[in-house]
């Protein structure tokens, strides 16, 4: 090749990059502005413990904005990651999860906000899927483990009761 075939030959690639290049930026698309729900009083909604977060069901205005979608799907990979089935309206009733021993009100609601609310979920959760729920349990990281929260769910789950008072005492109510 000669000094003028290279040169029309890079002038041709050139050009074809730059074709690439106008056409990828053409079929970007700006992202779609999604609109914040507000609460009653007109200000910006924040989930709190007082007032979790519930994706509707049905047909209408709620149950169908992106945050249930959101929320569901979340729901959902969480129950995949955690190895627990995800409970939904509809579904089997949750258990008591405060008749396991070292389990209060507040550890209850922070395993129901990462799906957990029946004892065979617990008891189903391999050492790795215990370790990956635990990492998300805040203040009561560790007591999965340290109280044996897993075992216990276990005697619960099979409705073994007798079983799990002569291991862990008596279950009370």
């Amino acid at each position: 090749m000669t000094f003028d075939a290279i040169t029309i030959v890079l002038i041709i690639l050139f050009l074809a990059g730059m074709v690439v290049v106008i056409l990828g930026l053409r079929s970007r698309r700006k992202p779609e502005r999604i609109e914040r729900p507000v609460g009653a009083d007109g200000s910006p909604y924040v989930a709190s413990k007082e007032r979790p977060y519930v994706a509707q069901t049905g047909d209408g205005p709620q149950g169908n904005s992106v945050y249930d979608e959101v929320a569901v799907a979340a729901t959902d990979v969480a129950g995949e990651v955690l190895g627990v089935a995800v409970k939904r309206g509809g579904g089997e009733p949750a258990d008591d999860l405060q008749r396991l021993k070292g389990v209060g009100p507040k550890f209850v609601a922070q395993l129901n906000a990462l799906g957990v609310t029946r004892f065979d979920q617990l008891a189903g959760l391999n050492s790795n899927e215990v370790a990956h729920l635990d990492e998300r349990l805040g203040a009561f990281q560790g007591r999965l483990v340290r109280d044996r929260i897993v075992e216990q769910a276990d005697y619960l789950a099979r409705g073994d009761t007798d079983g799990f008072e002569e291991k862990f005492g008596s279950l009370g109510s």
